[in-house]
């Protein structure tokens, strides 16, 4: 008796180990048991909702009760899956939509769950402005409808990943789940086209071929994984943030750019009232970019004497990001090294390929989302894999 009591203590012992690791192994995925937020079963009825799209319309079941088929995509902003297939469900709808079929979109993730460094692949969250910005941009032609606040749709469909697509017939029971289809990259063409493949037997009143397939994509943010923002921000305060000189010459250098990175380089300094202002949003797109082939640099304008106070300022910011210090006290010497163009008016900010090849320049305060479309826009990064 007291031998089978050792075993299974050791037993439950292993477990929590076993799910200690887990929740270790993978920090920016919280340790869920499957049944959580279970996806919804092959031939179950369509869950109501209601949800308020980017038009400003609230939309339920019912806002689709013509349509012979419904389609449901849920899917995101951010989600670098997400945006590779945002052309084909734009070509789904079109192709389809004569034929009585509805496709919507519904964005489930908790935006306050994101973190910044999640966000390596993209210029926009998933916030609701951002929802309509990105629709506006790519020209939805189907309603995308926001449930981030409360992800109560979300959490009785289930879906697995971004994007996830529901299909339902005439009765709006579940006849397929699973992806769109099996080639992630739009540049490639795809062997099983799973979604089109379902829609097509229903419409001809037969069987889908494939009723579910697994989904790749970004895990949904539920609002779950909040509290990893947190830590992160922890994280991100523990880092070392340190200011070196440099010369006009070592500068000259970062504008070269040898390395293999696309380069973000601000001029700035603790005096300049808009530099200050706007420093915030360079520490966040290096900890968004910084694990790609991209790096920020920072250069004070301030005078070497008032080096300590530059380091404060930066300290503050959590700066831990590459911080250069111009080594005299000639500003004309460091608008020459920098870029003769340049009028000398702060901030002054220059993004620059491997090669020297300057893609953008701005002298005074920047556009973040301009900036950031420039970023994820270069063929360095990119908006997927």
């Amino acid at each position: 008796m007291h031998q089978q009591k050792t075993i299974c203590l050791s037993f439950v012992a292993f477990l929590l180990a076993g799910r200690l690791f887990l929740s270790a192994a993978a920090p920016h995925t919280p340790f869920y048991s499957a049944d959580e937020h279970k996806t919804l079963a092959i031939g179950a009825p369509a869950p109501d909702f209601s949800l308020k799209g980017i038009d400003g319309n609230t939309y339920t079941l019912a806002s689709f009760k013509k349509a012979r088929l419904l389609v449901i995509v849920f899917t995101c902003n951010h989600c670098p899956t997400a945006q590779a297939y945002e052309d084909r469900i734009i070509r789904l709808t079109s192709d389809y939509r004569d034929k009585g079929v509805a496709v919507t979109a519904i964005m489930p993730n908790d935006p306050s769950s994101i973190n910044l460094d999640e966000l390596g692949y993209t210029d926009m969250g998933d916030s609701y402005e951002e929802m309509k910005l990105r629709a506006a941009e790519k020209k939805y032609n189907f309603p995308y409808l926001y449930d981030g606040d409360t992800e109560e749709a979300s959490k009785k469909y289930g879906p697995v990943a971004t994007p996830h697509v529901f299909i339902f017939d005439k009765e709006r029971k579940l006849r397929y789940s699973g992806r769109i289809d099996d080639v992630e990259k739009p540049s490639k063409t795809p062997n099983t086209q799973d979604a089109r493949n379902a829609i097509e037997a229903l419409l001809n009143d037969k069987d889908v071929p494939v009723a579910t397939t697994k989904v790749f994509g970004c895990s949904i943010k539920w609002a779950e994984k909040s509290d990893w923002i947190n830590k992160a921000k922890e994280k991100w305060a523990k880092e070392p943030v340190s200011l070196d000189t440099i010369t006009a010459d070592g500068i000259k250098d970062l504008l070269k750019n040898s390395s293999d990175k696309l380069r973000l380089i601000n001029v700035w300094a603790t005096w300049c009232g808009p530099c200050v202002v706007e420093f915030p949003e360079f520490v966040s797109m290096n900890r968004m970019y910084r694990r790609r082939d991209f790096e920020f640099i920072s250069i004070s304008a301030d005078e070497p004497a008032k080096k300590s106070k530059a380091l404060q300022f930066l300290q503050k910011q959590e700066a831990s990001n590459t911080n250069y210090i111009f080594n005299i006290d000639d500003k004309y010497k460091l608008i020459e090294a920098i870029d003769p163009r340049w009028q000398g008016a702060l901030p002054y900010t220059v993004l620059v390929e491997p090669g020297g090849k300057i893609v953008y320049v701005k002298e005074g305060p920047i556009d973040p989302a301009e900036l950031k479309k420039a970023i994820v826009g270069n063929h360095l990064i990119g908006r997927y894999y």
